[in-house]
C-alpha cells in the first residue's frame, strides 16, 4: 500500500515539476473558483481541496528556490539580497 502511495507522490511531484509559477497560481485560482461555486458538490470540493494544498505547497517550494537564488554571498562572506 505504501508503494503505490509513493508512486502517486512522485507522479504529481514530476506533474508539478513541469509547470511554471504563473500556470500553478492560475491552476489555483480556478480551484477557488470551483470550491466557491455552491453546485460543487462536497466530495469534489475535498478533493479539489486536497488538490490545492498540495499544489500551494509546490509554489512555496519554488518561491523558497527562487528566494535563494537571489540571495549573493559577497567575497567577505556577508549575505546581501539581489
Amino acid at each position: 500500500m505504501a508503494g503505490l502511495e509513493e508512486e502517486r507522490m512522485a507522479e504529481e511531484h514530476v506533474e508539478n515539476q513541469e509547470k511554471t509559477l504563473e500556470e500553478a497560481f492560475a491552476e489555483l485560482d480556478q480551484m477557488l473558483t470551483k470550491l466557491s461555486d455552491r453546485d460543487t458538490a462536497l466530495e469534489e470540493s475535498f478533493q479539489v481541496y486536497a488538490e490545492g494544498t498540495k499544489l500551494l505547497k509546490y509554489c512555496n517550494e519554488k518561491l523558497d528556490k527562487v528566494e535563494k537564488k537571489m540571495l549573493v554571498l559577497s567575497e567577505e562572506g556577508e549575505l546581501h539580497e539581489f
